[in-house]
């Protein structure tokens, strides 16, 4: 279980590390707006997270014999997903504090400009800006970066997992009864 847990773990872990790096980059150049880039984003996540249900498969064909119960499906994509989740957190953490330290500020400017563009109340804009000061406050303690940044992918994952598990359950094949004699 190990192997097939690793390899496509860190293969699922590679592609939404790479889809992401180049999605972060081009909307931190402005070429795309939030909400694009958050639809592009949770996408990226759905295809890297295919591999889960890839890896249960291979587990349920190679290793058990092809059967398997919904738990041991659920454990062995859940495990992919903590994987693919581990690469991605780490990713941000090095882009945030390496290369995009400004990301939260930018992106509460456009999330505001948005909101004046839109028409939305004093009041809203206001509360918002209240609830993007309280998150710059603790967004540069990597425990809560990472935390935040954890909670963004781990749920995808998490569905991803639960309907693997329950498309890919099967139980072992029975035997074929024994040919009754005829007296």
């Amino acid at each position: 279980m190990k192997r097939i847990v690793l390899r496509f773990g860190l293969a699922s872990g590679v592609i939404l590390v790479a889809l992401s790096s180049v999605l972060w980059a081009v909307t931190m150049n402005e070429a795309i707006d939030l909400e694009g880039s958050e639809v592009i984003g949770y996408s990226a996540m759905v295809l890297s997270f295919l591999l889960v249900f890839f890896g249960v498969r291979s587990y349920r064909d190679t290793v058990a014999g092809g059967a398997i119960g919904f738990g041991k499906a659920f454990q062995v994509g859940l495990l992919i997903t903590l994987i693919t989740c581990a690469m991605y957190v780490i990713t941000w953490e090095i882009a945030y504090f390496n290369f995009f330290p400004d990301f939260l500020d930018e992106y509460t400017t456009r999330a505001l400009a948005k909101m004046r563009a839109e028409g939305e109340s004093a009041a809203a804009i206001q509360k918002m800006e209240g609830q993007m000061a309280f998150m710059a406050k603790y967004y540069d303690n990597i425990f809560f970066n990472s935390a935040i940044t954890l909670l963004e992918v781990f749920p995808v994952g998490l569905i991803v997992s639960l309907i693997s598990a329950a498309i890919l359950r099967r139980k072992p094949a029975e035997a074929a009864p024994a040919a009754t004699a005829i007296a």
